[in-house]
């Protein structure tokens, strides 16, 4: 597993790229399947992720939709169209930040520009 420090700097990225690429999920969802795409190096506690979920609701970036599974109900959320622009935007800029990382940890790779 990463750092905290890691972690909570890259959260709103990972939730959003993930919405974006599975469409509505619901919150264990999400964190079952950053655990399984990433081999358990990643695992999103509630403390962490259902406030962000919160946030990005309330910065229009995601719109929810309940859904009744037998006894339970289930809150599924999905990226509005804003929520899609801003995951695009948020993995580029992270690819980038990582590509000049490698290049600052390793200067003998030429920088990808």
């Amino acid at each position: 597993m990463y750092s905290k420090e890691l972690l909570k700097g890259t959260l709103r990225t990972i939730v959003l790229k993930l919405l974006a690429e599975h469409g509505s999920m619901y919150g264990y969802e999400i964190t079952q399947k950053t655990k399984e795409l990433t081999s358990g190096k990643i695992v999103l506690t509630e403390g962490a992720l259902y406030p962000l979920l919160h946030k990005l609701e309330a910065e229009g970036y995601l719109v929810t939709n309940t859904k009744s599974i037998g006894k339970r109900i289930r809150k599924y959320y999905a990226l509005t169209p804003e929520g899609d622009e801003k995951a695009i935007s948020l993995s580029n800029e992270f690819a980038d930040f990582v590509q000049t990382v490698i290049y600052l940890l390793n200067p003998k790779l030429s920088p990808k520009s």
